[in-house]
């Protein structure tokens, strides 16, 4: 057993990569497998001595015989899989990339909307990301919020220069959000 903090707080104050995270559930009897904030909340859980549920995913049913067409419903039980992927490169071009924003609105539109809808979707993300629009980075990413921070304020700092800071950050306790005063670290 891995000894934890003793608040939940204590732990929430540090930075873990999922790695870590499962390590900890595995050394603490906890589940270990899931997302990122599944993990969070098995060892929060145990810190406050409350009742650990396993937070259950719903298993993918998947159908071999699905060929994805324009005019059909997205597929139910739909999943970034190489099928998708395939029948997107096919419709969009070699350059068809999964992102996050048409990730998510597959998921919400699954049953409901056509293929041809999402290839417009698509269409629009990527549009929306030349134009400069930011989308919402999940909680769960904060490297990736991180770095989109610290090249807004430093755009001419480099890659090596973020990552300094973002170590430096990591390690200390509190929020690991990008301040100013990371910069310090670079000397």
């Amino acid at each position: 057993m891995m000894d934890l903090p003793k608040t939940k707080q204590e732990f929430l104050d540090k930075y873990y990569l999922k790695t870590e995270l499962t390590a900890i559930c595995k050394a603490n009897n906890l589940p270990a497998t899931g997302s990122k904030e599944n993990l969070v909340q098995y060892i929060c859980d145990c810190i406050e001595n409350k009742k650990i549920i396993k937070i259950k995913s719903e298993p993918k049913k998947k159908d071999n015989h699905f060929v994805p067409e324009l005019d059909k419903i997205i597929a139910a039980n739909y999943s970034n899989d190489e099928t998708h992927r395939l029948f997107f490169i096919k419709e969009i071009g070699a350059h068809f990339k999964y992102n996050v924003q048409f990730m998510n609105w597959m998921t919400e539109n699954k049953g409901r909307k056509t293929y041809k809808e999402a290839i417009e979707i698509w269409h629009k993300t990527v549009s929306e990301k030349k134009s400069g629009k930011k989308n919402t980075i999940g909680a769960q990413f904060e490297y990736n919020q991180y770095t989109r921070d610290f090249f807004e304020d430093n755009p001419k700092l480099s890659r090596e220069d973020c990552i300094k800071c973002w170590q430096y950050k990591k390690g200390q306790t509190g929020k690991h959000q990008y301040e100013k005063g990371d910069l310090e670290i670079l000397g």
